[in-house]
């Protein structure tokens, strides 16, 4: 039997879904998308979403649309699953804007990112997330991206956040695994897997969860490495993160962002998706094309894996 412990954290869930911002052919929001995408992913075995972040392309929607989607999204599914609303922009007083407006709209968790750009010192992150906390009576995830953001949370800093009542837990993109582990055994953090390779690795070490990209269009192949995990079965495990090894590459591998990868992917299976904003491009037909072969290709490792999970079945629209 597995003795590690699940450590769940219903203020955020546990297969939570980086959840992209549905646009209209002409690039206007799409808050009727958004809640058919968000009932797909919940019903495919997501227990949370986390909305205007990375992958909801946050830089490039507005602040009315940040809460009009929210409130969608909230209408739609808040009674099944934890929707957590990105906040985080590089200015706080902008960020406070953002956690108040997402309180009135019924978020159930925040999700503050490291201020970008300006790199200010650990002390000023540290002011800045307790600042936010402070702001409202929701729970706050820490979002830990210093590729992005260009300064990363130290486990020192991580370690002084943790004692804010509302500071409840980290999205892990640091690929930094002895921070992590440091702060897992310092704290009652919980840990989410920001990185889709990370699945299992950090949930070895005792995280919570993920919050998933690729989880957009195979939520219950991502759903089923934990609950493989946390049913003792580590084998089983192993296998289910490997099967997803090719969307992984394909999605997150350096080709392009997952915002573009996971939209293409979506839009090619008929779910609401739209075209990205600018800077971002959209993808080509071959780059889609790669994307369909790999979600075919997890499709089938998850059926070889055992039964094929829900929220892994590829239309019959995908060629070949």
């Amino acid at each position: 039997m597995n003795t590690a412990t699940p450590l769940f954290a219903p203020d955020f869930g546990r297969t939570a879904a980086a959840m992209i911002t549905p646009f209209t052919a002409a690039g206007e929001l799409d808050p009727e998308g958004a809640q058919r995408l968000a009932t797909h992913l919940v019903d495919g075995g997501c227990d949370g979403l986390v909305l205007s972040g990375t992958t909801g392309e946050s830089p490039t929607t507005t602040d009315a649309e940040k809460e009009t989607l929210l409130r969608a999204v909230v209408e739609a599914v808040g009674d099944r699953a934890r929707i957590t609303a990105g906040i985080g922009t590089s200015d706080t007083r902008h960020t406070l804007t953002l956690a108040h407006s997402a309180e009135r709209a019924g978020a159930h968790g925040l999700l503050a990112v490291t201020p970008y750009y300006s790199r200010p010192t650990q002390e000023a992150v540290t002011h800045h997330l307790r600042t936010v906390a402070d702001a409202t009576g929701l729970p706050v995830m820490l979002y830990d991206i210093p590729g992005r953001t260009g300064t990363a949370l130290t486990a020192d800093t991580l370690l002084r956040l943790a004692a804010h009542p509302r500071i409840l837990a980290v999205k892990d993109c640091a690929y930094d695994p002895l921070k992590s582990a440091k702060v897992l055994a310092g704290t009652g953090l919980a840990y989410y897997s920001g990185c889709d390779e990370q699945i299992l690795p950090l949930r070895a070490l005792g995280a919570t969860g993920c919050v998933s990209t690729a989880a957009n269009v195979a939520a219950g192949a991502v759903r089923a490495v934990l609950d493989a995990f946390d049913a003792g079965d580590t084998a089983q495990a192993a296998r289910r993160q490997l099967g997803l090894v090719p969307l992984i590459e394909a999605m997150t591998g350096g080709e392009a962002p997952g915002t573009v990868t996971a939209k293409a992917l979506l839009n090619h299976l008929g779910l609401p998706a739209g075209p990205v904003r600018g800077p971002l491009l959209d993808a080509g037909p071959q780059l889609t094309s790669r994307l369909a072969d790999a979600l075919r290709t997890t499709r089938d490792r998850s059926a070889d894996a055992g039964t094929a999970p829900a929220g892994t079945a590829v239309p019959a629209a995908v060629p070949g």
